[in-house]
């Protein structure tokens, strides 16, 4: 089953094209099937929500759309890219320089300030980027007056937009979210929700987001559902009832 982006114009190459996608864990008896043919496409400056059940396979083709893992089967491809004929290294610096990471844990580190967390990234790289720069990133994410905050005097909002502008710095191509709200509370995951929406809107960035929450998967343009590690359907535009009620008939 093939899904493709609906308002995608015929002679545009998607931002990632995955096709006939297959993982597996494990070995014979103990063999897991976390994914089983799945082709998709993601159009330039979409956002797109994956959801499913616990175990359907969300997260397991987030980190191969993203080159974090390699399929069993198929191919992933970031634009004319195919990542299966890169190396190791090669993948290491083209999530580097092309791709952009939010995750549930902000994943930054407690001895930096912001604008060291922001930095970091780029300095382990090699490159150093100006103080207008890093400046510029945080206040793209309304944390100008937080530049010198480490994350204990930060909320947990405050440290996903540091964590977001960190992800934004480098210019990225994609951007891929795992449960990007899922540690925050209804009002600030509502503000980090309308700052990734933003970035699609205004910088025509491509987003893809993982979620569980059917109010988060409303900001999308296009809901993807996955079920026992196969496509199971999509929403477009949906809202937060009709994904909520979508999710129930998969069994989650």
């Amino acid at each position: 089953m093939e899904l493709a982006f609906r308002n995608d114009p015929a002679t545009s190459t998607p931002a990632v094209s995955m096709e006939g996608l297959v993982r597996v864990f494990g070995r014979g008896g103990g063999e897991v099937r976390a994914l089983d043919g799945v082709s998709l496409q993601l159009s330039p400056g979409s956002f797109t929500a994956i959801m499913g059940p616990s175990g359907s396979g969300k997260s397991t083709l987030l980190q191969l759309a993203a080159g974090l893992d390699r399929p069993t089967g198929g191919s992933v491809h970031l634009g004319e890219l195919d990542l299966s004929e890169l190396s190791e290294r090669r993948l290491a610096v083209l999530r580097r320089e092309r791709l952009g990471f939010v995750f549930q844990s902000f994943n930054l580190l407690g001895a930096l300030t912001a604008e060291q967390n922001v930095a970091l990234p780029s300095r382990l790289a090699g490159r150093r980027l100006g103080r207008k720069v890093l400046r510029d990133a945080l206040g793209r994410v309304g944390l100008s007056d937080r530049t010198g905050h480490r994350p204990a005097q930060l909320s947990g909002g405050q440290q996903q937009r540091v964590a977001i502008a960190r992800a934004l710095v480098g210019g990225p191509e994609v951007i891929f979210a795992d449960e990007p709200t899922g540690a925050l509370d209804t009002k600030a995951g509502r503000s980090v929700l309308a700052l990734l929406r933003e970035t699609i809107d205004q910088d025509g960035r491509t987003l893809v987001m993982v979620t569980h929450d059917p109010s988060a998967a409303a900001w999308a343009d296009r809901v993807v559902f996955l079920a026992d590690g196969r496509l199971a359907g999509e929403l477009a535009a949906p809202s937060a009832e009709q994904v909520a009620e979508r999710l129930t008939g998969l069994g989650d």
